[in-house]
């Protein structure tokens, strides 16, 4: 009687793997951060699916979206259930929701101390509000004399290749912070993803810094901000 063959799996179980090298058991003895992604993606996910390992749905997850983590964020909770056998709204809202998280908590000196030194600082402040947004939104910062931001204000919120800026509405809100502000800094996304910015764009930075000088506030920069990059006007010399 021939003896059995061993089952052939393309994928592995928790039973697998060693007990000490499980993600939990890592976690516990070298810390979170010694997970890969995979793990940390299963410790959030909890459990996997029939004949078939947490660990092994989170791999697969990431082979999804070529592994690239901010293209999982900007998904909806539709989508990474629609396109992910297993993972249901719980394991699709936790893992949004970790995102979130590390977000919130990146961006939270920037939020407690927002001081414009350079388009890094920018982009730092403003790329939770829209890098992954699928639509254009108008932005711009006020500041004061040290570069600390008085404000951030929404001017304008459009369609995915476009939103109409009025002018106007911008130096309003200026001149009702009155000697508060003394130079702004323009603001607005490319859901394209092409940082580059167009004619209509050149055309809007020009008649703004204008403006400004008969406000004598100064319009020190213009950035551009994609899903996974920045451009800056200041940076490239445009302005």
């Amino acid at each position: 009687m021939e003896s059995p063959q061993p089952e052939v799996r393309d994928y592995i179980l928790i039973e697998d793997i060693a007990p000490s090298d499980r993600p939990r058991e890592k976690a516990m003895r070298d810390g979170v951060g010694s997970l890969s992604t995979p793990e940390l993606i299963a410790i959030i996910f909890g459990n996997g699916m029939r004949g078939k390992s947490v660990l092994t749905m989170s791999q697969e997850l990431l082979r999804r979206y070529s592994g690239c983590l901010s293209d999982i964020a900007a998904r909806s909770v539709r989508e990474i259930v629609r396109d992910n056998p297993g993972v249901g709204p719980a394991k699709a809202i936790g893992l949004l929701a970790a995102f979130e998280l590390g977000m919130r908590c990146r961006d939270e000196d920037v939020e407690r101390k927002p001081v414009v030194r350079g388009s890094d600082s920018v982009y730092a402040l403003m790329r939770r509000q829209l890098q992954h947004i699928h639509h254009e939104e108008f932005w711009v910062l006020l500041l004061s004399r040290s570069n600390a931001v008085v404000d951030r204000v929404q001017i304008s919120s459009g369609g995915t290749a476009a939103t109409v800026v009025d002018p106007k509405l911008i130096f309003k809100r200026v001149m009702e912070r009155g000697d508060a502000v003394s130079a702004i800094i323009l603001v607005h996304n490319h859901p394209s993803g092409n940082c580059r910015p167009s004619m209509e764009d050149d055309r809007l930075t020009l008649r703004l810094k204008e403006g400004g000088k008969l406000l004598d506030v100064a319009v020190l920069d213009h950035i551009i901000i994609t899903p996974t990059s920045y451009f800056s006007y200041a940076d490239e010399g445009k302005m």
